[in-house]
């Protein structure tokens, strides 16, 4: 493979998944503009690897080039921003703002949610800084003038990891239950009518629950949205509810501080005879999942299987070629189809920000998508669906209240994923 690896995903791009992501963060004061502006320069100019714009070679391969535009901190308005576009300089990502809301828009094929907190947090950092110095800084927050480590853009060579064959496998299969929902977004990925959900949980209480039954919030989730889907969906013979777990595995492969996206996912398979169980005892069954596919021979197979697709678009003859083998062997797309999705990138450090940090959530395209995150004091839920039916939403409430776990809940809100404009 001789490309950069973070020009692989945008091969993808606009097939059936938009492969950007929004983080959001809501303050404790109104926004400014100006002050913003000036922190998010400073903090991008510490990833260089960030700071890009994509370009085409003579062979119609994609590259990253360095951008010496600024980074663009605009306005937040009710559309969908075109990251790579005028507008935003060509940068792969943008800040916009409006009243106490800051939003990171960036595009997964540089990195996911672990690098992207990388950019955000330094950013934010930047930005409080100037609003209430002094500031404790995170432990782990990547500040501008420091060095780039190696580990940072570590992309290990995939020969040098073993081929050992896992102990087991997942060999659950696709549900066909969510298809009926997923069908029209399939076909329009960037339709304006797709919401999200702001749900937060007290932490202490959660982990006081959580302690009881022995879980955590991976499993828990897991649990609880087995749950709602059995409420959901119609039990019909042959068919069963399925789980799908994001699991970061750059740990297994050596690359722990790397920016890069490595991620697979872990899959718990339940059945509706399963449907009148305790929220302990699904969640002992995710749990058993999670132990089972937790292998790093699982991990090795993935990335030796991405590396492979790498150089395998790389020897396409154009374009179209490149971006049709792409979307026909996207690891994505390979995995098995599950019925709702819960992804947490775990506790993060936010150092002084805590105090101003009122939650902070993650935007994303799927539907019964969860993805969590954590600030000292709650846990922030962003619960993504692809239509204005309230009833997913108020089953999950519903389990919560039954469960004796404190919540509150937002109205709902448009996602407006970013669009990418590439070279042709």
């Amino acid at each position: 493979m001789s490309k950069n690896p973070d020009i692989y995903l945008l091969y993808e791009y606009m097939k059936k998944v938009p492969f950007t992501v929004r983080m959001k963060a809501c303050l404790d004061a109104p926004v400014d503009g100006a002050v913003l502006k000036d922190a998010v320069q400073e903090a991008m100019g510490r990833f260089p690897y960030f700071n890009v714009k994509v370009g085409l070679d003579d062979k119609q391969n994609y590259t990253l080039e360095h951008n010496d535009q600024p980074i663009a901190v605009l306005p937040e308005k009710d559309e969908s921003l075109t990251l790579g576009s005028d507008e935003v300089n060509g940068h792969l990502f943008a800040v916009t703002y409006r009243a106490d809301c800051i939003w990171f828009n960036y595009s997964h094929a540089v990195c996911g949610a672990m690098g992207g907190l990388f950019w955000v947090k330094a950013a934010l950092y930047q930005y409080m800084l100037k609003k209430y110095a002094p500031l404790e800084a995170p432990k782990d927050v990547k500040l501008p003038g420091t060095p780039v480590e190696d580990g940072e853009v570590s992309f290990p060579d995939p020969d040098q990891l073993p081929d050992d064959e896992p102990i087991s496998r997942y060999d659950g299969g696709d549900t066909n239950l969510h298809l009926g929902r997923m069908l029209k977004y399939l076909f329009n990925p960037f339709a304006r009518d797709t919401y999200y959900y702001q749900i937060n949980i007290p932490v202490k209480a959660f982990m006081e629950y959580a302690a009881r039954i022995d879980g955590s919030p991976n499993t828990i989730l897991a649990a609880m949205m087995f749950k709602v889907s059995t409420r959901l969906f119609k039990e019909k013979e042959g068919t069963f509810i399925s789980a799908r777990i994001s699991a970061d595995y750059r740990k297994d492969i050596g690359a722990d501080e790397s920016y890069r996206d490595f991620v697979r996912f872990i899959h718990a398979r339940f059945e509706w005879s399963m449907k009148d169980e305790s929220i302990q005892k699904l969640n002992m069954r995710a749990r058993g999942a999670v132990i089972s596919q937790n292998q790093p021979e699982l991990s090795y197979e993935r990335f030796k299987k991405l590396c492979r697709i790498h150089e395998e678009i790389d020897a396409k003859p154009d374009l179209k070629a490149k971006k049709k083998h792409a979307s026909e062997n996207s690891t994505f797309r390979s995995d098995p189809r599950d019925t709702y999705v819960i992804s947490y990138v775990g506790q993060t450090d936010w150092g002084g920000m805590d105090a101003h940090i009122k939650g902070f959530y993650t935007i994303t395209d799927g539907d019964l998508m969860i993805e969590l995150n954590a600030t000292t004091e709650t846990l922030c839920i962003t619960y993504q669906l692809v239509n204005k039916d309230r009833k997913p939403l108020e089953l999950f409430c519903e389990v919560l209240k039954e469960e004796g776990v404190p919540y509150t809940v937002s109205e709902r809100y448009t996602r407006y994923m970013p669009k990418i404009k590439l070279p042709s």
